[in-house]
């Protein structure tokens, strides 16, 4: 099996998901409130799909305080962060091979 859709991480693939991952990666840490608002879901939600992507060891989760009020903050782990990587080559492979194809219809666009 060399199609390179074989190589797209089942764990990742949900638009949730995804979304969470995309938001994790260009951020140190995001905590709860700012994620849920970032892809637009609400908190149960977003509950469930960090609950998969923490069980995957996708992410860190981080308890504290921000002043007195108790916030928690997420991160990915460096096995995250490369499963993130190699899905988004993935899929950039999928749409790269896409774009290599010759028009069926023979005619130029």
């Amino acid at each position: 099996m060399t199609h390179p859709r074989h190589r797209l991480d089942d764990v990742i693939h949900s638009p949730v998901r995804l979304s969470v991952m995309a938001a994790l990666r260009s951020a140190d840490a995001v905590h709860f409130g700012l994620l849920r608002d970032t892809v637009e879901v609400s908190d149960s939600l977003l509950s469930k799909h960090l609950a998969s992507l923490e069980a995957a060891g996708y992410i860190d989760v981080t308890k504290g305080y921000a002043g007195r009020r108790p916030r928690t903050w997420y991160s990915l782990t460096t096995e995250g962060r490369a499963a993130f990587d190699a899905y988004i080559a993935a899929l950039r492979e999928i749409v790269d091979a896409a774009d290599r194809r010759p028009d069926p219809s023979g005619s130029a666009s």
